[in-house]
């Protein structure tokens, strides 16, 4: 069983089981334009025996390069991870407080090669803060170290599983436009965009340097229009706006002609855990569930 690499702000990982009860109800080929924590892509990979084609596309390019670097030097990563891992481990609170910051530096100057870059962003996202990932204008990650007594940061099992599930993948960082050219009739796309913040307090999409408003929100839903005229299944994930105001129907007007459902998840971004609540999110699909796939 694959599971995702990285911590990851609005990962799916908790709404597998929704989202697996909502497929169609066959395809051979999967699209994630947004892939992130690729926990949906790992899912599949591991139990869907029938898919032939997965393609996964991020803007990201630093989260791009981990993922290539794990499916192409997935050895030498590993080692590089392990030995900042034993050092970092060995550190007093302050040396360790030290190195993150020592490592953010030389991660924001990307000047080191792709893998040991790989594996700054494993390492950082390991041990900062809320395990969040955030970039500034300048494309600089900004989030501050976490306190973590023993945190895995080199998870030797998993990336090699993930580095085997990876070489039956094609991977792609561009806007997700890109990929209309590959969307065929049957084949399935899952989308997870940065999600439309409904309070001041949820106003976190800052996974890259490219903003994410309800223009870009608004230009998705033609993305997911051409991929229903072109005879795919689409699936997309966003926040419910009308759960904070009633009077809000952003995505309920925008996707009026598709099937919406809403669905509990549980925050994972705020920093007062008694505040993760489940708040309501939207599941959009252009097909009716016909049965379950697994």
């Amino acid at each position: 069983m694959v599971k995702p690499f990285l911590k990851w702000a609005g990962g799916k990982g908790q709404l597998l089981g929704i989202i697996n009860e909502n497929l169609p109800a066959s395809f051979e080929t999967y699209i994630e334009p947004f892939v992130g924590s690729g926990a949906v892509v790992f899912d599949l990979l591991s139990n869907k025996t029938d898919l032939k084609k997965a393609v996964i596309n991020d803007i990201n390019a630093d989260l791009v390069n981990t993922y290539t670097s794990i499916r192409d030097n997935c050895e030498r990563l590993v080692q590089e991870l392990f030995d900042l891992q034993e050092h970092y481990l060995a550190e007093s609170e302050d040396g360790r407080k030290a190195m993150f910051y020592d490592i953010r530096d030389k991660y924001n100057q990307r000047e080191s090669e792709d893998v040991t870059l790989a594996c700054y962003f494993i390492f950082l996202n390991r041990t900062c803060f809320n395990g969040l990932y955030r970039v500034n204008a300048s494309n600089q990650f900004n989030v501050p170290h976490g306190k973590y007594k023993n945190p895995k940061i080199c998870d030797k099992k998993n990336l090699l599983a993930v580095s085997e599930a990876l070489q039956r993948v094609e991977i792609h960082n561009d806007d997700y436009e890109t990929l209309r050219d590959g969307i065929s009739e049957g084949c399935f796309v899952y989308l997870d965009p940065p999600y439309k913040p409904i309070s001041e307090t949820s106003a976190f999409n800052s996974y890259s340097a490219v903003k994410f408003d309800d223009d870009e929100q608004v230009r998705l839903k033609e993305f997911c229009d051409a991929v229903n005229d072109q005879g795919g299944y689409f699936m997309l994930s966003n926040s419910d706006p009308a759960a904070i105001d009633p009077n809000n129907r952003f995505f309920d007007d925008l996707y009026a002609s598709y099937r919406i459902q809403r669905v509990g998840a549980k925050r994972a971004i705020n920093a007062n855990g008694d505040s993760r609540g489940e708040v309501s999110e939207l599941l959009i699909t252009n097909y009716e569930h016909e049965s379950l796939l697994f």
